[in-house]
């Protein structure tokens, strides 16, 4: 049996850490052999009370009393709480190492953890990994960025100089970025730094890798001493972005820490051979798009169609394109075509009904680029996100989209592709008309957008335009559900376009 240590220097106000002791408690440990050693450099009997409730295998208490500024704008570290960090750290490690445990996994008291993480980082087979997750540093900060990075301090670009002319710091700009948007994708990637949450092999508990300063190094933070130590000793740094932690930085994250944990006992997720499920609602399709659509999402494993009481050949056309698939079509005996959410709740059911893993919601008259029967499929053979959003280009004609200032759908990313969740409940928004494809509350669930883009080819003929204007001024005369001035644009002389490139 596997022997881990998790270990842990306390410095959370009780309201954090109680949430991070609830992360600890949640782990999956079958197979492991666990024991906790906690620092408590708290000096607050609360704090000691919650850690020796736990029951760890050892419980110290810090002596003396550090001051450490800790507010919603920051965290301050001055080189004694770094020193202090540093020590209690190493003391750990040589627990570790002198008891003879396989792994140690040292992590911050105010990282929250899925259940599946630490059995997942073994799985990982490296001597250092460091589990990633995002943070604000700052709360003036525009961008959360990682705990890992590539180079020097906290660099996200590799460079063999540290004077940079004009053009080589707008080409590290562009690195720094690339490498941000890498960490976004579910993997495992080499780094030159890191920590707050690294699973150590008993190899680098057996070496002279530790946390304690080097004297002739400038840099603040017990973390980068480490790793300049490791790699020093031969060890390759890796970052895992899997499944990521929730750092609860501020006092004001412990809402949305509290919805992490509670998403992370329900989540259910695969890693592989993820059953991929197309849902549509068709009506009158036949002489649109229907048969380019369906042919261009054959790659899906199952099939759900929900026909509102169409008059054409539309189902018959979904049986001839998808002959040998797995298909569900059910037809409704009379319209709802003006009561949308009645559609879209009862597509839904349809769809969970055959036990889906996956859900892509298109319609009849979208369709993604060709790139998407290559690269879905990699989308959702992960454990890290459970909804993708994707850009959706209005199609004016077959070469070009609209692009101003009422049409800008192709500038943010919508939620079209969703694991379902049999736990979570979900949550409509409960209107006639623009209501959303999918439950209006799944963005609650971890998921992000993707460069991959969807046609909207619904726009592309006149008569088409003008029958929708028609029906916007019939359905929401007054702009209720959308915007006045953009139903009013439909029917622009001169639309701005701009060209479609595949």
């Amino acid at each position: 049996m596997i022997r881990i240590l998790i270990g842990s220097p306390i410095k959370r106000e009780p309201g954090i850490l109680s949430l991070f002791l609830e992360s600890l408690s949640n782990l999956d440990t079958e197979g492991l052999s666990v024991d906790y050693f906690f620092y408590d450099d708290n000096n607050c009997l609360e704090s000691y009370s919650l850690l020796k409730s736990f029951n760890p295998k050892v419980l110290k208490r810090a002596k003396d009393n550090v001051n450490f500024i800790c507010n919603e704008e920051s965290h301050f570290w001055v080189k004694q709480n770094i020193e202090r960090v540093a020590l209690f750290k190493d003391e750990i490690m040589d627990y570790a190492r002198d008891n003879k445990y396989d792994y140690l996994f040292l992590i911050d008291s105010d990282v929250l953890i899925y259940p599946q993480t630490l059995q997942h980082l073994i799985r990982q087979v490296k001597d250092i990994i460091f589990c990633v997750y995002w943070t604000k540093w700052k709360k003036e900060d525009r961008i959360s960025l990682p705990n890992v990075w590539l180079q020097n301090e906290y660099d996200f670009f590799l460079t063999h100089t540290n004077k940079l002319t004009k053009e080589e710091k707008e080409k590290a700009q562009e690195k720094s970025i690339e490498f941000l948007k890498t960490l976004l994708i579910p993997g495992v990637y080499q780094v030159g730094g890191g920590g707050a949450c690294s699973l150590l092999s008993r190899r680098v508990l057996e070496s002279n890798v530790r946390f304690k300063e080097i004297s002739n190094l400038s840099w603040l933070g017990e973390d980068r001493h480490f790793c300049i130590r490791a790699v020093c000793n031969g060890f390759t740094l890796w970052a895992d972005t899997y499944f990521p932690p929730f750092h609860c930085y501020r006092e004001s994250d412990i809402p949305k820490a509290k919805q992490y944990l509670e998403l992370a006992k329900i989540r259910v997720t695969k890693s592989m051979n993820n059953k991929l499920t197309l849902m549509m609602l068709v009506r009158n399709e036949a002489d649109r798009y229907l048969k380019e659509v369906l042919e261009s999402v054959k790659f899906c494993d199952e099939f759900v169609i929900l026909d509102d009481a169409s008059t054409d050949d539309t189902v018959k056309i979904c049986k001839e394109i998808l002959d040998g698939k797995p298909l569900k079509i059910i037809s409704n005996p009379v319209s709802q075509f003006n009561n949308e959410i009645v559609l879209r709740k009862q597509l839904w059911d349809m769809a969970i009904e055959t036990n889906p893993d996956w859900l892509l919601c298109l319609d009849a008259d979208e369709m993604f680029e060709k790139e998407a029967q290559y690269r879905i499929r990699t989308l959702i053979d992960q454990p890290t996100y459970d909804w993708y959003g994707f850009r959706l280009f209005d199609m004016w004609d077959k070469n070009h989209y609209r692009d101003d200032v009422y049409w800008t759908a192709h500038k943010r990313y919508w939620i079209t592709l969703t694991r379902y969740q049999p736990k979570f409940q979900y949550k409509w928004l409960e209107q006639g008309h623009h209501c959303g494809r999918f439950p209006y509350n799944i963005d609650k669930l971890p998921g992000r957008g993707d460069s991959l883009r969807i046609k909207h080819l619904g726009w592309m003929r006149e008569e088409d335009r003008k029958a929708k204007y028609d029906r916007y001024m019939r359905n929401d005369p007054n702009g209720v559900y959308g915007i006045m001035e953009q139903y009013k644009s439909i029917l622009d002389d001169n639309p701005k376009l701009k060209l479609w490139r595949e």
